[in-house]
């Protein structure tokens, strides 16, 4: 076990409390330095949050943990162990993945299972399947060793000859669609993992063939829920942060960024200023560039990014059981493509969305007020804010469409028998987590630099200004976005033992 540091007096805020932030905070805090989070909301989370309304528990947001390790190793950082404060359990049934020729494929970390599912409709994409499971394999070892566990702060760090080497083993300006096709050819396969670029917020079609890594981070490490709901994880991180001294500041919002020269001196709050010697951002990094600070010469390059997608939710607290519906479900439409056409081409909603599922209550009966019911967590995917969409007055009309849509794929009766319901647009996920145009992850991934190369984890001006969570690297993803907090706190605490 690392030693702890001796204490620091450097004082460090970081705007807001998600799971990179609190990540950053719990590091820092446990090597002594002087940790304070700003964090509008009531509560901490980030995007990832929670509602509980008539005795259903529903998380917004993440609905699907892995790389658990992270987490572990997070905790163990600190001198502390994360089942000390939760408990996870394997979805061993994985995802239940409908397709609209009928077929099903129950996809978890049984390849055999899988295999039978696949070759029901296509013999030749099953026995492709462990040979393209060998290659997501390489992609994530590759990934591990060269990309999510290090910073890229300059130049140099980019054009690392070792890294430049390991960057063309995952076929970086391969589209992951195309990628995919050299193993499968059956639509139904091709949607069945082309889906992972979604979790990125990008398209199949766009984004690199890296993104192939995820069958295997499923596949091979497993999909986790945690006892109580994955809000949990919050909780838990919250309580180590408070257990190390961080101060939280809820219902407080920063107005501003206060500079000097090339450095930050400090954070506006109601008017008043906080002096700091460091700050950190987690809140969406562009949202930092466009509203807390003024004139950055970065923001000619914001406003040629291509924002990721986001999406539309809704919670139905159901007075009813579903037998074919395990913990995770996918509902696939035909002409997959036309949806990242509209999202990303026209900036529309998709006229036949794929229907995402979640229903945490198959596996923990805690989260439902009585055996009878499923507290359903509904997601489809949608563009990010424009002039397109009213949405205090389009989503009541688009939620009848999602609605009637699953009555029509086999829940029955599934709007008279639902006793709560709300509904979440790109708007609200903008007003309660500052996400730049209500997207997931602020830039999407769909080319080479915005996957490889996202905006640095420093300011290239600001040199005491940081930021970790899914707009930067290493990316989108529960656990990617706690390696972030993770790698630029380590940096900090390298860069003041240096000197």
């Amino acid at each position: 076990m690392e030693g702890k540091a001796i204490p620091l007096t450097e004082k460090i805020i970081i705007i807001g409390a998600g799971l990179g932030g609190l990540a950053t905070a719990v590091r820092l805090s446990y090597h002594g330095y002087d940790v304070e989070m700003i964090e509008k909301n009531t509560v901490p989370g980030g995007k990832l949050q929670f509602r509980e309304q008539e005795g259903y528990h529903f998380d917004l947001g993440p609905s699907t943990l892995t790389m658990i390790e992270v987490f572990e190793n997070l905790f163990q950082s600190c001198n502390r162990n994360i089942h000390d404060y939760l408990t996870f359990y394997p979805i061993k049934d994985g995802t239940s993945n409908y397709f609209p020729d009928n077929s099903i494929v129950q996809f978890n970390q049984d390849m055999k299972q899988v295999q039978e599912d696949i070759a029901r409709y296509s013999q030749k994409d099953a026995d492709n399947y462990p040979a393209f499971l060998a290659a997501s394999k390489k992609f994530y070892d590759i990934a591990q060793r060269n990309f999510l566990n290090r910073l890229f702060l300059t130049t140099k760090d980019k054009m690392s000859p070792i890294l430049m080497m390991n960057l063309l083993k995952v076929k970086p300006f391969t589209h992951y669609h195309d990628w995919l096709k050299q193993y499968f050819s059956h639509p139904n396969t091709l949607q069945l993992f082309g889906r992972y670029a979604t979790y990125v917020g990008s398209s199949p079609y766009s984004a690199p063939a890296i993104y192939g890594m995820m069958s295997h981070i499923e596949a091979g490490l497993g999909v986790y829920g945690i006892k109580g709901g994955t809000y949990q994880l919050v909780r838990a991180l919250e309580t180590l942060a408070l257990e190390l001294g961080v101060k939280i500041h809820y219902q407080e919002e920063v107005e501003s960024i206060a500079t000097e020269y090339q450095k930050v001196v400090g954070v506006k709050v109601n008017g008043k200023l906080r002096k700091v010697d460091q700050v950190i951002g987690n809140v969406d990094m562009l949202t930092v560039y466009t509203k807390l600070l003024k004139n950055h010469r970065m923001d000619k390059k914001i406003a040629k990014l291509e924002p990721s997608l986001s999406g539309f939710a809704l919670l139905l607290g159901v007075k009813k059981r579903y037998d074919q519906l395990k913990h995770h479900q996918v509902f696939f439409e035909e002409a997959y493509e036309n949806e990242f056409e509209s999202i990303f081409g026209t900036n529309t909603l998709p006229a036949n969305p794929t229907i995402y599922i979640c229903n945490a209550s198959y596996s923990d009966a805690s989260l439902i007020p009585n055996e009878n019911a499923s507290n359903l967590f509904v997601l489809v995917n949608a563009p990010h804010l424009s002039d397109m969409y009213d949405w205090e007055n389009y989503k009541e009309i688009y939620a009848k469409k999602i609605l009637e849509r699953l009555e029509q794929l086999g829940l029955t009766k599934l709007r008279e028998n639902i006793e709560y319901m709300e509904i979440m647009t790109p708007e609200d996920l903008k007003k309660t987590t500052g996400a730049h145009l209500g997207t997931t992850y602020g830039p999407s991934s769909n080319s080479f630099s915005q996957a490889f190369f996202r905006i640095p984890n420093r300011d290239k001006v600001f040199k005491n200004l940081w930021f970790v969570g899914g707009s930067v690297h290493p990316g989108g993803g529960t656990p990617i976005v706690t390696l972030s907090g993770g790698l630029v706190a380590d940096e900090i605490i390298r860069k003041s033992k240096k000197g």
